[in-house]
């Protein structure tokens, strides 16, 4: 039991090790250094709490009071602990319009607080005004909450809070949200339900799992106002924000990478191909992740392979799943050895190609494709020849070697000592 316990504690730490090794550290592109020398702030993160306002807010069954009133008690809170750096605003749904035409309804949202810096009195009053009124259009309130947080490199992220499913269908919010994320603008999406039913449960989730995000079920008024808080704060945490990127059906035409952290689109069972430059003396370390966003057949795989030019596989990374987790991964290292000449400064590029073997049954969209995050880190290679893991092995191949070479001794030793003991007994 002690040597399983210990095998396991290094294995984690050899995967932590490759994994720092394969990340890019978010502080160093937070503080670098701009045109004049000196750190450049990052942009202000920004958050759009979306606040469904429709006539069913009205039901009192949180702590004794209606849902309306416990959700402004917890907006109140929220607002006293903003952060200073973020930069929120406020947009509602179904606060506007009493009457029954559905398509005047579903039309119902608009910014209640515009996203920047935060005026606490003006966001309570604002809040303060509301008034449980019409329908329930989450598929346009989120349409207008993305258009609400563009602009700029900061981090994005939406907070929707609802009693209910959407009313105005077809346009569905979960395909809205599947939208938002295929435009590439980095945009999160978290959910929060209050009393849900099984129906606003599933879709609500739905539209959090196509961003990435977090779907929680609310039953009381401050385990809304700590969610929300936690969420708000979460935006303000420093984080490497993914660039945008669009691979290529072949190497010829695929976009060249740099270190750092992409996200792409990939359908299914389709290839992509990106291209990374790597010096004489240098080691590439890719890894690849694709999110399931969507219902999928189970026994699937994803595939990264390094390419030279020509075609020729030079090392490959795949992991298998069964359906039980929404996130696969795989990941590779690649070591160029040094140049004969000190001099020599060619680059080799690399070629990464990243395929998968979904499938999904029919009815299920295939389009826009699954999320696919590329992270990308180029290091300077092992300095020393015997340094094995450059071959795959890992820097513990000298335990490895012995133990190999102690079993070999010990295996010479009993087999001597056994021929010893039978020469013995058969003598006497």
């Amino acid at each position: 039991m002690i040597t399983r316990k210990r095998l396991a504690a290094g294995v984690c730490a050899l995967v932590a090790t490759f994994a720092t090794g394969i990340l890019p550290a978010a502080d160093t592109a937070a503080a670098a250094p701009g045109p004049d020398g000196q750190s450049e702030q990052a942009p202000a993160p920004k958050v759009d709490l979306v606040l469904d306002v429709s006539g069913s807010m009205r039901t009192a069954d949180i702590d004794g009071k209606s849902r309306m009133a416990a959700a402004k008690q917890a907006f109140n809170e929220v607002l006293d602990a903003v952060p200073q750096e973020v930069q929120l605003g406020i947009r509602t749904l179904g606060a506007n319009y009493p009457g029954n035409d559905r398509k005047v309804g579903c039309k119902d949202t608009r910014a209640l607080y515009p996203v920047g810096p935060l005026n606490r009195t003006e966001a309570k009053t604002a809040v303060a005004t509301l008034v449980p009124t019409g329908w329930t259009p989450i598929g346009p309130a989120l349409q207008g909450a993305a258009e609400d947080l563009k602009g700029g490199d900061a981090t994005r992220r939406i907070v929707l809070i609802t009693d209910g499913e959407d009313t105005c269908q077809p346009l569905d919010p979960c395909e809205v949200a599947r939208d938002i994320a295929a435009q590439g603008i980095h945009l999160t999406i978290d959910t929060l339900g209050l009393i849900p039913d099984a129906k606003t449960r599933a879709q609500l989730t739905c539209i959090a799992e196509a961003t990435g995000g977090t779907y929680t079920s609310v039953q009381h008024t401050d385990q809304l106002s700590g969610k929300v808080k936690q969420l708000v704060d979460r935006a303000a945490d420093p984080v490497a924000v993914p660039v945008a990127t669009q691979g290529a059906a072949s190497c010829e035409s695929a976009p060249e990478l740099k270190p750092g952290l992409y996200t792409d689109r990939e359908k299914f069972a389709e290839h992509r191909s990106y291209k990374v430059n790597v010096l004489p003396g240098q080691e590439l370390r890719a890894s690849a992740s694709i999110g399931l966003d969507r219902q999928t057949n189970p026994d699937y795989g994803v595939l990264l392979r390094a390419l030279t030019a020509h075609g020729r596989e030079i090392v490959r990374g795949s992991e298998a799943g069964d359906g039980r987790t929404d996130l696969i991964s795989t990941g590779l290292r690649y070591p160029k050895a040094p140049a004969d000449d000190a001099d020599d400064k060619t680059p080799e590029t690399v070629c990464l190609q990243v395929s998968n073997s979904f499938s999904a049954a029919p009815g299920v969209k295939t389009d826009p494709g699954l999320p696919v995050e590329l992270a990308i880190d180029v290091v300077d290679g092992p300095h020393q020849a015997s340094d094995v893991a450059a071959f795959g092995l890992g820097r513990g191949w000298w335990l490895l070697g012995a133990l190999t070479l102690a079993g070999l001794v010990a295996g010479l030793v009993w087999g001597w000592i056994s021929r010893w003991r039978i020469a013995v007994w058969r003598t006497n």
